[in-house]
């Protein structure tokens, strides 16, 4: 693969994972929430997501979604349930950030397991992801060549640019949480939990495309 096709895939990632998302939100929210020290178990987690994507894809599951509407159905409600349910957890909050503020620390009650799982999860039970890299990456695969080495190429600087990318949404959490008053934060809690939930219903009324 050579270094034109590289970099091509790498702006075009870039602008993807930049653009609001429900792994890029987490990411926010746990820079807010619980620093960014601890958020960065959340972007681990993920990191892992992108490669059972990426791998899945590979072995041909994206291919299967695309075509049978009852499994992706099924994935469909179970990322848009998961996603949902993150979202009223934030909703319903009694003050994360409001008693990390107070204490001058960030909070620690979340361990940095259930950080990653959640950022995990909410990746892997999306089916526009494995949807989008079944239609994102044959772009890149020279079809002439050994594919397992490519998606394993694009897969390594897909992951490395997720991490930077969600690692810059932390550092913004964790810092403007800094110069929020208890109120603005709460605010920022509250409006992180209620982008989740649009996400949800938005992947709730997202139908697989037909040809």
């Amino acid at each position: 693969m050579d270094i034109v096709t590289l970099l091509a895939f790498a702006a075009v990632s870039s602008v993807g994972i930049a653009t609001p998302g429900p792994t890029v939100l987490l990411a926010l929210t746990n820079g807010s929430r619980h620093g960014l020290r601890r958020a960065v178990a959340g972007m681990i987690g993920a990191v892992l997501s992108d490669f059972v994507l990426i791998g899945a894809v590979a072995i041909g599951l994206g291919a299967l979604l695309a075509a049978s509407e009852f499994w992706f159905s099924m994935l469909k409600w179970a990322g848009a349930a998961y996603l949902a349910f993150l979202g009223i957890m934030l909703l319903r909050s009694k003050g994360t950030i409001d008693a990390a503020l107070k204490s001058g620390a960030p909070s620690g009650a979340t361990s940095a397991f259930s950080i990653g799982l959640k950022s995990f999860m909410v990746a892997a039970t999306n089916p526009k992801g494995y949807l989008f890299f079944s239609a994102f990456l044959p772009q890149f695969i020279d079809p002439t060549m050994p594919q397992a080495t490519q998606y394993i190429l694009l897969a390594l600087v897909f992951a490395a640019l997720d991490f930077l990318i969600m690692f810059g949404y932390a550092f913004f959490g964790s810092q403007a949480v800094r110069f929020l008053k208890t109120s603005g934060a709460m605010w920022l809690e509250r409006a992180c939990g209620g982008a989740l939930l649009a996400l949800a219903g938005s992947l709730a009324f997202y139908r697989r495309a037909t040809v």
